[in-house]
């Protein structure tokens, strides 16, 4: 009799795993998904904004002045004094170019 019982038990529902798989995309979505496409825009707009006689970083680290923005998408960077490199758009690191901007400006403001 006890086995006929155990037999006849209804199967649990899937609503609640499905809720907690969406409830799983939702986050994911909010922490993950969102915050990069938005970044991948900053850093897309930033790019196309990049103008000659600007102080940057690229992605390798290297430090140097926009020289001149040719019409392929490629930029010419002096690198020091007389050496020129050209380095695609995308080679400009946006978080680099912002730290090194704050501090080229923190020292300029503690020279005057």
């Amino acid at each position: 009799m006890l086995n006929s019982i155990l037999l006849q038990a209804q199967a649990p529902s899937a609503v609640p795993q499905l809720l907690i798989m969406v409830g799983m995309f939702i986050v994911m979505y909010f922490f993950l998904l969102r915050p990069q496409s938005k970044r991948a825009k900053e850093q897309k707009k930033f790019t196309e904004s990049i103008s000659a006689g600007e102080k940057i970083v690229t992605t390798a680290g290297i430090h140097a002045v926009i020289n001149r923005v040719n019409e392929d998408g490629t930029l010419q960077i002096e690198v020091s004094r007389g050496n020129f490199m050209i380095i695609d758009r995308s080679a400009v690191s946006m978080e680099m170019t912002n730290a090194f901007r704050k501090k080229t400006e923190g020292t300029a403001v503690a020279a005057k």
